[in-house]
């Protein structure tokens, strides 16, 4: 029977990946702004359900339209979870680019990858985001760089919050946790170390339900501020909302 489930939800996420690809070549590249973001929200959602992850936003702090959004990065999931709520236009590492199909599309979607080191890059790719923030988009990334285990908050690389100050928006700090139905880390969802993506999905998969758990936080004025001042402010509004398991 268990064999059976797995089957039948791994040929439901292929099916639902065919309709991600079948939308970005027809839709997409014609499509407006609030078309894109109302087909990605719907399609993020669908996903996330197959997988068996119930998305919830935690009370407090609406989400601003027009903001720089900066997470903690646990999972793959991270983006689609985020994407469910508030569609954005990511930044994010290159190895995601190497995700089978799911990398094609998140790239199909907007999100601009980003390889580490590269400086020339990071110029380029800082000058596109101050760009996207002043056409009034939302821009999100995850300033860890990397996976971080549940409830740990690694520190903020702060290089892109400049593009938040020259670009006159807002920092919105935003916590995300997976939870399983005690309220504790989902044991199945953490992406660090060893564990590869097929690992990940087969282990989400074959689990139990996972809520997770997107908080809002009080935006960052980023205007007078240093780069290094918002990166640290953010990281540490974040660690505070992990610690009541994003109960702000």
């Amino acid at each position: 029977m268990l064999r059976l489930r797995l089957a039948w939800r791994l040929a439901r996420v292929a099916l639902h990946l065919l309709a991600g690809l079948a939308a970005c070549a027809l839709v997409f590249p014609w499509a407006r702004s609030r078309t894109r973001g109302a087909l990605t929200r719907r399609w993020s959602r669908r996903l996330l359900a197959i997988c068996g992850v119930r998305v919830e936003e935690a009370p407090g702090n609406a989400a601003l339209e027009h903001a720089l959004f900066v997470s903690n990065h646990v999972s793959w999931l991270d983006i689609f979870v985020i994407n469910a709520l508030h569609p954005c236009r990511f930044v994010a590492k290159a190895e995601i680019r190497a995700w089978p199909v799911l990398g094609w599309l998140v790239g199909a979607a907007g999100t601009v990858f980003i390889a580490r080191g590269n400086r020339r890059e990071l110029r380029h790719i800082f000058k596109g985001i101050v760009s996207v923030l002043g056409e009034g988009e939302r821009v999100a990334f995850f300033p860890e760089g990397t996976v971080a285990r549940q409830g740990q908050v690694l520190p903020f690389h702060a290089n892109l919050f400049e593009a938040a100050i020259d670009a006159g928006v807002q920092v919105q700090p935003c916590a995300l946790a997976y939870l399983d139905e005690a309220g504790n880390w989902h044991p199945n969802v953490d992406y660090a170390g060893e564990v590869t993506f097929v690992d990940s999905i087969l282990r989400i998969l074959r689990g139990g339900p996972i809520r997770a758990r997107l908080a809002c936080l009080a935006p960052l004025d980023a205007q007078g501020a240093h780069r290094r001042e918002l990166a640290q402010a953010a990281h540490d509004a974040v660690a505070a909302a992990l610690e009541g398991r994003v109960v702000p």
